[in-house]
Parts: structure tokens; sequence; C-alpha cells
């Protein structure tokens, strides 16, 4: 695929190195000279200094015969206007939009809806087919870990019928030391499967006879209302949580604080004045503080050491990872940290701080979505970028498919790659050898190693016969 990014940040980088090993024509833009210089000493891509959303820098671009443009620039406004323009000037077949501020998001009628409008000339609004919002799947991506203490992720798949959760196996559980095979004579009434499990940053590829070792970070795909019952086979069950506290009110820190005030206790800390008297206007049940989270009095004034979840989401990274450290000494029973410099994510995770959250892997998933060929729903990047969890669906028939009408023990997979469910009318089956993949079928797939996407987006692609 002809694929334009714009904007070279955090997002816009992370995407074109993801895009770039996949063997497609990458164009990034960006009117930094020096970070698109970076960018091109590492990677096989062309770059375009200018600012993205002037039609002669589309055009030197490249955007006449692109077939996707993703803008993702630090400007809202400067995204919507480039999507304008590509598709206005250029006709570009498929545009994605990063939007962060609230006051666009919340009138959904300024950007058109592609299955509603008959023609281009009959659009009104922003022509976007993508909309993407980094808050609010930051704030799905926390809201689950709450929901399900003791995770290090939690995925969705099929609406939320099917979720793949990761894990770290801790002395305690009752599979921790045992085979596998062991779990399903000990819950014989849950179905669930291990997707994958790694073990000192190495990927083992789970069999029957595979002991899970305390330690182990292990990756599990279940039906959700089973989720709880497979989490606790593998660590001793935290009780669910009650008392929220909030670091940080801009657009991440309001949005978690709406979602969560209506079954928990929650407490957001603001240093601004003008910020704090807005979010107390617009929230209805959680207290709002003003103050610094490097503030010791303050925490412990606020009885930090019976907070449940402290959650960390300013803008800066360093006020993160200190007010986390803090709040841990100081008694917090889990911290939740968000972190946009990726480097960092590695160094911090798993020791005082439980889960660092990276705004760009969550943000990349939703991208690779609408990148992937063949009909994939569903796309979620795993282990800083490393891993991939897939649902496609399986069109055609016996003759036409490479996967229709086979039994899962039939279907020669890539190297890495299990296949973990299937979602049919609304049912969870969860993979078993003998299941036959019908037309229609939800797929849910694990890759360890995602250089085999390409292999995975073959397999349920449609041969000619089907037309």
């Amino acid at each position: 695929m002809k694929i334009l990014i714009l904007g070279a940040g955090q997002v816009g980088g992370t995407l074109a190195e993801n895009l770039a090993n996949e063997a497609n024509d990458i164009t990034v833009v960006d009117s930094d000279s020096v970070r698109l210089r970076e960018l091109q000493d590492r990677l096989d891509i062309r770059t375009v200094q200018g600012k993205a959303s002037y039609p002669t820098v589309l055009r030197q671009a490249g955007a006449e015969d692109g077939d996707m443009v993703i803008a993702v620039t630090n400007s809202d406004e400067t995204n919507m206007v480039a999507c304008q323009v590509t598709k206005l000037l250029y006709k570009t077949p498929t545009t994605i939009c990063r939007v962060r501020a609230n006051a666009y998001l919340a009138k959904p009628e300024l950007f058109y809806q592609r299955d509603k409008a008959k023609d281009l000339d009959s659009l009104r609004g922003f022509p976007i087919d993508v909309l993407i919002s980094p808050e609010h799947l930051v704030t799905k991506h926390i809201t689950r870990l709450i929901e399900y203490p003791g995770a290090l992720q939690v995925l969705e798949f099929s609406k939320g019928l099917a979720r793949l959760v990761a894990i770290q196996a801790t002395e305690g559980g009752p599979l921790v030391g045992h085979e596998l095979s062991y779990l399903r004579t000990h819950m014989p009434k849950i179905d669930t499967r291990v997707a994958a499990i790694f073990r000192k940053d190495r990927a083992i590829m789970p069999q029957g006879d595979t002991v899970i070792e305390d330690g182990d970070e292990v990756f599990f795909i279940a039906g959700a209302d089973h989720i709880r019952s497979v989490m606790s086979e593998l660590q001793p069950l935290e009780k669910p949580y009650k008392k929220i506290f909030i670091c940080g009110g801009g657009n991440i820190g309001q949005r978690l604080a709406s979602t969560l005030e209506g079954r928990y206790q929650v407490k957001l800390l603001e240093r601004d004045h003008e910020r704090c008297v807005m979010l107390s206007e617009n929230l209805r049940k959680t207290v709002v503080l003003e103050g610094d989270a490097a503030n010791k009095d303050i925490l412990l004034e606020e009885n930090i050491e019976n907070t449940d979840v402290f959650c960390a989401v300013t803008n800066d990274d360093e006020a993160n990872i200190m007010a986390s450290l803090l709040a841990k000494r100081l008694g917090a029973r889990k911290v939740l940290t968000l972190i946009n410099n990726p480097d960092y994510v590695d160094l911090i995770q798993g020791g005082d701080i439980d889960v660092a959250i990276s705004p760009q892997q969550t943000t990349i998933g939703s991208l690779l979505t609408h990148v992937r060929r063949g009909d994939v729903v569903n796309v979620h990047s795993l282990r800083r970028g490393a891993a991939e969890a897939i649902e496609a669906i399986a069109h055609g028939d016996h003759r036409s498919s490479k996967v229709v009408g086979k039994r899962l023990d039939e279907i020669s997979l890539p190297e890495g790659t299990t296949i973990g469910a299937i979602v049919r009318h609304n049912e969870v089956l969860i993979a078993h050898d003998h299941l036959r993949v019908q037309p229609d079928d939800h797929v849910i797939l694990f890759l360890v190693d995602k250089t085999k996407v390409r292999d995975v987006e073959k397999l349920f692609q449609v041969g000619l016969t089907f037309f």
C-alpha cells in the first residue's frame, strides 16, 4: 500500500517503523527536518518537509496516487484540514485522523460517516473515514485494568465477547508449578486457551506439558464471563478495587474520572486552579483536589495508604514516574503510570510501578486495524510492538479460502502463531484441534513474532475462484 503519514512524532514514527517493516510504500511529512532525518537514517521510507495540510506539500508527498492518509500531527486542526484536502483534491480512498480535543469529539456531526454519504459532493463536515482518539483508547485501556485487578493487559475482541488477558503468574496460584493440561482437569467447566507465555522476555509456545513458572507473563483467551476464574488459577485473586486516585486533570484524567465515578470512589488531583474549577463543575461525584502530586503531605492528607489504584496521567513522564513511586512508597496498593516515551516503559514496569501504559502502543493497534489486508477487524499491538493479536473474518468456501472448511489442526499457521478462539454467531468457541472454520467466523490469532503478519493476512485473503 502507498501510505502517507502526516506527523513524525512518537506515534507517526512508531507507525512508520511498523509499516515500513511490512513492505509498504511509506512517506512521512513533517515540518521538523531533524526528526525526518532521524527516521530516514533508520527506516526505508521517503520524507517530505513542510506543513502537512498544504496542498502543494501533500502533492509532493504523493497524495495523488496514495491509498491511505494517516494524519497524526500534534495539531487537531492540521490533521482535520489535511484529510479534507487529500479527500477533495486527490480523492484519497482512506483518511485516518487523530483528534484529541473533546471540543471536537463531542460534536460527531463535524465528521461525515462514509457509509451514509451518497457521493463526495454530498458530504458535510470533515471527510474522515476513521477517527482515532488516543485519550478515549487510553481511558478504555485503564478502565479494563481496573475492572480486572492483577491484569497487565486486557484486550477485547468481537465487541467484548472474547478477551485476551496478560497476567503475571505468581506463587500461590494453583496452576503455578503445574503443566497446562492440569487446568482442564482442575476447571472442567471453564474453557480457555493459553495463547503464549513470555519467560524472561523469551516467547514459549504453550503445549499441554508446558509448566507454568513463577514470574511468567501468560496471555490467555476466554469468554468475558470466565476471565476472573482463569486469573485465579495464575495468581491469588485480588479483591475488587474501590478507591481510585487520579493524578492529572488533563483530557485523559477528566475522561477517566468521568468513566469511573459512577462505580468507584474517585479523587482527582490537578495543580492548575482554573482547570480544577472546570473539573469540579463538569464531574458529578469525583472529589477534585488542587495541588501537586509530588507533595507528600497532600497524599498523606488524602489517605493514600488506603487507595486501591493510583493512576498518574499527566503530560509529563518524569512527573508521572516520581508521583507513582511516591504513592507506592506511601502505601498505594496498585500504581498505573502513563509513559509517553517508549524507551522508559521497559525500564520501569514491574518494579515499584505495576503497569506502565504507553499511549503510542494503544493507538498503534487501532491504526493497524485499518492497514491490515484481508478482513481484519481488530489489531492489538503487544509487548511494545513485538507481538500482535489479530481478529480476522474468514470468507469464501473450501475452494477459495485457505482456512474455511478446515479443522484447526489442518491449517498451516506461520511459526509462532496460535489460534486462540473463534467467535461464531455471538458465541465464543475456544480453539481445539477438531474445530472447523466456517464462513464469517471471527478468528482470533496471537503472533509472538509480528514479522509473520503478512503470512497470516495471506491465509485470510480469498482466492479468485470466490468471485
